[in-house]
């Protein structure tokens, strides 16, 4: 299949030169779509799918690691955010976690044999100390205050040891629960802001902008980088209505550009636009403005990476 640009070059040198004036203005009428009976011929612009990567933290950029033009894959680390502090605080909330989990283990386990025998004999020895200082003070050998704080040493010590005997309620120990849950979140929260530290890219692709350098300070959601899914791109082209019949889901095409005029690339439809628009501004005649087109993607494998984003190319759909 011939590229149409290289027989215009052709038909150039066998046409006089007024005469070739006018065909290409009575072409340029039709310069959005044309067709014959066996294939539909448009023009457009190479896209490709861009992702914007952005920060999921704060912080001081500390290294980067890719530039603009450099390849990478899924996953690969493409710059580090400083996260001293965030481990600290990762210390100290695991520090928290293992003393919620213990007092948690403790409060479910209830109190230990040697506990409850400690807290019985204390609880003897303070009602011995009150009934001996209730003595003493009907004698007006001590003070109402030394009286006082030997029946509250008796009703700390009997308070305790009713509690150790009876066991741990089920509300002790869903607060219990509920703190070790907690602290248990805090520490997960933390090594996730670390792990995003690590900015990673989430498709295979080109670098095609930075927008940062290293010793920046960034905020959460500012952009870093934008990253181009070169392997496929795509070309919109503009149909209209009349041809519009004549294209299917999968219909195979063919997708030339400028540097590479008698190369053809091979294409396939993967969307055609439910609603119609008008027709490009550079159409010339007010009729044709008013005629409908519809969009038309289509997807070109591009394992070499000779197709490039903004290239003007012409694709011919094969009926």
């Amino acid at each position: 299949m011939t590229n149409p640009k290289s027989l215009n070059l052709n038909l150039r040198s066998l046409i006089p030169r007024g005469k070739f004036i006018c065909l290409i203005a009575v072409a340029l009428l039709f310069s959005c779509s044309h067709s014959n009976e066996k294939e539909i011929s448009a023009s457009g612009t190479i896209e490709s799918t861009e992702v914007t990567v952005s920060a999921k933290v704060s912080g001081e950029i500390e290294k980067l690691l890719v530039d603009e033009g450099t390849s990478v894959k899924k996953g690969d680390t493409l710059l580090l955010i400083d996260h001293t502090d965030l481990d600290i605080q990762l210390k100290q909330a695991e520090a928290n976690a293992a003393a919620t989990e213990a007092q948690f283990k403790l409060i479910l386990r209830g109190a230990r044999s040697e506990d409850l025998i400690q807290a019985e004999a204390n609880y003897t020895n303070a009602r011995e100390d009150l009934a001996r200082m209730e003595e003493l003070f009907k004698s007006n050998t001590i003070t109402q205050k030394q009286l006082d704080d030997a029946r509250t040493r008796f009703i700390n010590a009997q308070q305790t040891y009713e509690k150790l005997k009876r066991g741990s309620r089920s509300e002790e120990i869903d607060a219990a629960r509920a703190r070790r849950d907690q602290a248990v979140a805090q520490v997960e929260a933390i090594r996730k802001k670390i792990s995003d530290s690590y900015v990673l890219s989430p498709i295979d692709g080109i670098v095609t902008q930075k927008s940062i350098e290293e010793g920046e300070i960034v905020m959460q959601h500012a952009a870093l980088y934008r990253i181009a899914k070169l392997d496929k791109v795509h070309l919109m082209i503009y149909v209209p209505e009349a041809e519009l019949a004549k294209i299917t889901l999968g219909q195979e095409t063919k997708v030339f550009i400028d540097a590479y005029p008698d190369r053809p690339f091979p294409g396939k439809v993967t969307f055609i636009s439910p609603v119609a628009e008008f027709t490009l501004k550079n159409i010339q005649t007010k009729e044709d403005r008013t005629k409908l087109v519809f969009g038309v993607k289509i997807e070109v494998g591009n394992p070499e990476l000779i197709l490039k984003p903004g290239m003007p190319a012409d694709a011919v759909i094969h009926q």
